[in-house]
Parts: C-alpha cells; sequence; structure tokens
C-alpha cells in the first residue's frame, strides 16, 4: 500500500499559503469511520482529484472541505475562516436546482452585484459558458424538464458564475457523455488557469484524471492512503 504525503505546492512548504488543511482528522458516524486520521494541505491555484472505491470517505471529505460537515476530531482550517474574501462553490450529488425555474433562472441565482459590473456582463459570461457546453439552445427549459446532464452543466456554470476561490465536485460528470465531460473539465481548466480557480474534484474517471494535469488524493476505507501526483492511474 503507498503511504499518504501531504500534498504541497511547487513553492515549497509554508503552510501559511494554503486554502484548506486537515490535521489528523476523522468523522464518525456512529460506529461507522468515514474518515481516519486525514492530513491534507490544499494550496492555492491546484487542481485536486479525489479518488478511491465507493463508500471510501470522498463525499465525507468534501462535505468537510465545504464546511457543512463537523469532524469527530482533529482539525480543519477553512478559507472562509482565514479570510472574508474567500469563498468556496459546491456542486454535490444534490444539485439544489429550482425545479419549477428555467435553466438560465438558476444560474441567474448567482449573479451578485459586487461581483460584476453590470447585468450585461454577466450574461455574456454565462451565454458564453452555455455555448461551450452545449446548454445555450436550452437556457429556456424547466428545470424539471432537463435530463440529468443538462442539470450538472447548469449547477456548474451557476458555480463557476459566483466567481469562487475554490470549487468543490462530487462525480459532477455522472450523467454526462465522454465528449460533454470533457468539455466541462476544459472549461474548469482554463478557469484555473486564467482566474486561479482551485479545484477539488471527486471522481471515479480515470481517463479524465489522465487528460489533464493535476494531484489526486486517494482515500481507502476513510483512510489517505496516497496524496500526490497521478503516477499511479
Amino acid at each position: 500500500m503507498l503511504t499518504g504525503r501531504t500534498i504541497q505546492s511547487k513553492g515549497g512548504t509554508n503552510h501559511q499559503n494554503y486554502l484548506f488543511h486537515l490535521d489528523n482528522l476523522s468523522v464518525e458516524y456512529g460506529n461507522l469511520k468515514a474518515l481516519k486520521s486525514v492530513q491534507l494541505t490544499i494550496y492555492p491555484g491546484e487542481i485536486l482529484f479525489v479518488t478511491g472505491p465507493s463508500g471510501a470517505g470522498k463525499t465525507s471529505l468534501l462535505n468537510i472541505l465545504g464546511g457543512n460537515l463537523t469532524p469527530t476530531s482533529g482539525k480543519a482550517v477553512l478559507p472562509h475562516e482565514r479570510s472574508a474574501k474567500h469563498f468556496v462553490a459546491s456542486v454535490f450529488q444534490d444539485l439544489r436546482l429550482l425545479q419549477k425555474k428555467s435553466c438560465e433562472d438558476n444560474v441567474w441565482m448567482a449573479y451578485d452585484s459586487s461581483l460584476y459590473t453590470n447585468k450585461n456582463e454577466f450574461y455574456k459570461e454565462l451565454e458564453d459558458l452555455a455555448r461551450i457546453l452545449n446548454l445555450y439552445d436550452h437556457l429556456n427549459r424547466k428545470i424539471e424538464d432537463c435530463n440529468g446532464g443538462l442539470k450538472q452543466k447548469v449547477a456548474m456554470i451557476r458555480a463557476l458564475m459566483s466567481k469562487p476561490t475554490a470549487l468543490l465536485a462530487d462525480e459532477p460528470t455522472s450523467s454526462l457523455d465522454k465528449e460533454n465531460s470533457y468539455r466541462l473539465f476544459e472549461v474548469l481548466n482554463h478557469y484555473n488557469h486564467k482566474k486561479g480557480l482551485t479545484l477539488v474534484w471527486a471522481t471515479h474517471n480515470k481517463e479524465l484524471i489522465k487528460q489533464f494535469p493535476g494531484k489526486i488524493a486517494h482515500l481507502d476505507q476513510g483512510r489517505l492512503v496516497y496524496s500526490g501526483h497521478a503516477c499511479f492511474i
């Protein structure tokens, strides 16, 4: 078994630069130990794929990073706790879309006048993303009439339009075919390179991991058994 080591940036080990830091963190649900003594540091601008079999603790890890879950023991230092300028967006299995509203209306929920010069600027970015992800022709469709793939695209665009510091995504391509999965990650890769977006992506898709730069955190039965470059995928 590969032993875990803390993920570190190219710039060194200065922990003052991290976004997320988990220190000997464990999560228990009754008798179930979902995470066991996890030690993990994520730095700004990193792409981290969280891998592992079903039940390994991937969703629990993302919920910890998103501030949605309190650890049973250990410590989690999160971006919004360190600075009000940080915002972490999440796209989990529960997409939290308004079923009676259109795709476009759901994306507009992300509009914040402090982040955009005006609504035209917001709509231009929305339109560009919708075209790239093959959603543009469906913007007026109600969410309740959309398939799973369209819903995932709406949720991802809405998250990106909120201009987060980091984006947490739990199997966001599970309802997408290969072409659309790659389109989505190409968009995320662009936001990572051009805007410094930190990405934490839980996935079983090994082919996707092979095609894009990033690191992995591999979980097995709640333990972080490997963290670093994806050399063993």
